[in-house]
């Protein structure tokens, strides 16, 4: 298993803050190694449950997962993929601070199988995608929200 946490300042709203990244489709936009993410039903709504087909490409090799959002709280939000060979755990964490969003990124890979054998040769990996996943974060959603605070045009 690998473990990676990283915590970001958001210069928004917690709410806001929150409502975009329950929608996991916004991944493509601040994780590094997701090329495309989608809801596993159009037009399902953002709610506990809900569930992602995710297409990531890691040292070269594309991998999917299906994820499903098992917590949606005000101040926690827990993504859970899993695939034959992986189980990719991101919980965000949020704490309102001086107007703006403070977010703990903790991202847990747990393989399966002959891949357990990999996890500790992956390690540097998973800690240079968290630095990525921390400098995309505010790119992200700065780029969505705009400097007028709501959705960008």
């Amino acid at each position: 298993m690998v473990e990676v946490e990283r915590t970001v300042a958001l210069h928004h709203p917690l709410p806001d803050v929150v409502a975009y990244l329950a929608d996991f489709a916004h991944a493509q936009e601040w994780d590094p190694g997701t090329v495309s993410c989608r809801p596993a039903r159009a037009g399902a709504p953002v709610a506990k449950g809900a569930e992602w087909d995710n297409v990531s490409r890691f040292r070269g090799r594309r991998t999917e997962l299906r994820y499903r959002l098992v917590r949606l709280e005000d101040l926690r939000l827990t993504f859970v993929g899993r695939n034959r060979t992986v189980t990719s755990t991101d919980d965000l964490i949020f704490r309102a601070e001086k107007g703006a969003t403070l977010l703990t990124y903790r991202a847990r890979i747990e393989f399966r199988g002959m891949a357990r054998l990999a996890s500790p040769f992956l390690r540097g990996e998973f800690e240079r995608l968290g630095d990525q996943v921390a400098q995309r974060m505010p790119e992200a959603v700065n780029s969505y929200f705009g400097s007028g605070g709501g959705p960008a045009d």
